[in-house]
């Protein structure tokens, strides 16, 4: 169409070579007038490059929350795939601080494009995240975030914010100067972030009205843990509400009915099949859906889509806060 050769065109889209003036017009006046765009997974194949994501998640066999999440991940690894897009996983016990290094380390080493990762452990997840700075890897953090590597790529809920969404929810089904109690279960540091949203609703809503205690139990294991339940409750007779910051209100259900606490609201997170049962059965009162199948694909997607295509990472991708209750929870599973 320019009339010139081959090579010629070849020059001018990639900016390399010595073209002359008239050619060089020739050639943009056809691209313009076409408006050309180049075919990135055309020319991605022809060079044959491939694109390595590393993935460092919890074990799905050993905590269901984040099986949703490993299926997302293997979603878009077979959409990209194909592509030359590689995608590699990396399990780690999350009871275990030590495995999480130890995966990290193994992940490290291969020397990938990017470093997807959900961290749980904050001290040990910045001595990755320097790893990775140190490897020139880039990091990208998903479900949990890590609040002082700003910088870092993050996509996820808005952590404060469904805090207040919980006291929000609270707040419309509880009487007036009560005692609440936010309920970690082996705490992590995005749990602290939704315990700051949701005192700080109480706070403006309220001016400190109800009264709010924190409570850790650091214990999984159902017998200790229910034993732990049982004395907490003895120390704070008057509690009539709860709010548990991770997927394991149902740990917390089952506790009372060992000790046949009184009835009680309990609000907690995510879709996990015993929660499911105790939403509908009435015993938890609302669950927030984290959505982990959808923040897993859409990390991986946005990672290929911008090695594939140029597109631009967001700085952060707050996904929407979902309230899910006994009658509309069939609608998500």
């Amino acid at each position: 169409m320019a009339g010139v050769s081959k090579g010629t065109v070849d020059r001018v889209l990639h900016k390399r070579g010595k073209v002359s003036k008239e050619s060089f017009e020739k050639v943009d006046k056809v691209l313009k007038e076409i408006d050309y765009k180049p075919n990135p997974i055309a020319r991605n194949l022809k060079i044959n490059k491939t694109y390595n994501i590393h993935v460092l998640l919890p074990d799905p066999r050993q905590d269901p929350y984040w099986v949703p999440a490993h299926e997302g991940i293997n979603e878009a690894s077979n959409q990209f795939t194909p592509f030359g897009v590689q995608v590699r996983k990396f399990f780690y016990d999350p009871n275990n601080k030590s495995s999480f290094l130890n995966q990290s380390e193994q992940a490290i080493l291969l020397q990938p494009d990017v470093l997807l990762m959900a961290p749980i452990f904050e001290n040990e997840s910045h001595t990755v995240l320097r790893k990775c700075c140190e490897n020139k890897i880039s990091v990208v953090l998903f479900n949990n975030h890590i609040n002082t590597f700003k910088e870092q790529i993050f996509i996820g809920q808005d952590l404060k914010q469904s805090g207040r969404v919980a006291a929000s929810l609270m707040d419309k089904i509880i009487g007036e100067n009560k005692e609440i109690a936010i309920i970690h279960i082996n705490k992590e540091p995005h749990m602290q972030l939704k315990e700051n949203g949701f005192k700080e609703f109480f706070m403006e809503k309220t001016n400190g009205i109800h009264s709010i205690i924190s409570k850790d139990f650091n214990s999984v294991e159902k017998n200790s843990f229910n034993q732990d339940v049982g004395l907490f409750l003895e120390s704070n007779p008057n509690i009539s509400a709860f709010f548990v910051t991770n997927s394991k209100a149902y740990m917390l259900v089952e506790a009372f009915e060992k000790i046949t606490y009184r009835e009680r609201i309990v609000i907690g997170y995510d879709l996990l099949k015993p929660n499911i049962k105790y939403l509908q059965d009435g015993a938890i009162n609302f669950l927030i859906h984290q959505k982990p199948k959808r923040q897993a694909y859409l990390s991986v997607s946005y990672l290929a889509e911008h090695f594939l295509f140029g597109k631009d990472l967001p700085a952060q991708e707050f996904l929407p806060i979902d309230i899910i209750t006994s009658e509309n929870a069939k609608y998500y599973t």
